[in-house]
């Protein structure tokens, strides 16, 4: 399976991090360094998933959620938040409508899983227990 990945981090050495993992997969992965950099190229991009850091100059990853929910051409795209994921994080990116959560540090196995499964078509829809964060390295 491949499909076209945006991930949006301000963290070059995360994107790159991210971008690696999901490339050696077979995915195509288009990268962005915030949110508002995120909503000015999705339309061109059309990716099938979108990972969002929270923390970000500009447009953070909620915002840059909320937005692409609002949105009819990106309010299917599933979403996936990647950071710390406090409480505060999942609360309010369950209120923004993410579909999945990916606690750093992260397995690197754990975001492929992740990606794979929102690439799934209804798999976000059909799985909200899945929008509880995943751990760390070892969870």
């Amino acid at each position: 399976m491949s499909g076209r990945v945006l991930v949006v981090d301000d963290n070059k050495v995360i994107r790159q991090l991210i971008r690696v993992n999901l490339e050696l997969e077979g995915f195509e992965v288009v990268t962005a360094a915030d949110g508002a950099e995120c909503l000015e190229i999705v339309h061109q991009v059309r990716p099938d998933v979108i990972t969002l850091d929270v923390v970000m100059p500009r447009l953070d990853g909620l915002h840059a959620a909320s937005r692409l929910r609002a949105d009819a051409r990106t309010c299917h795209v599933p979403v996936a938040i990647i950071s710390a994921c406090t409480q505060y994080e999942v609360d309010s990116g369950r209120a923004a409508g993410v579909d999945a959560f990916l606690a750093k540090p992260f397995d690197p196995a754990a975001l492929v899983k992740l990606v794979r499964r929102l690439m799934t078509p209804g798999a976000a829809a059909a799985a909200p227990g899945d929008a509880e964060p995943v751990g760390g390295p070892t969870g």
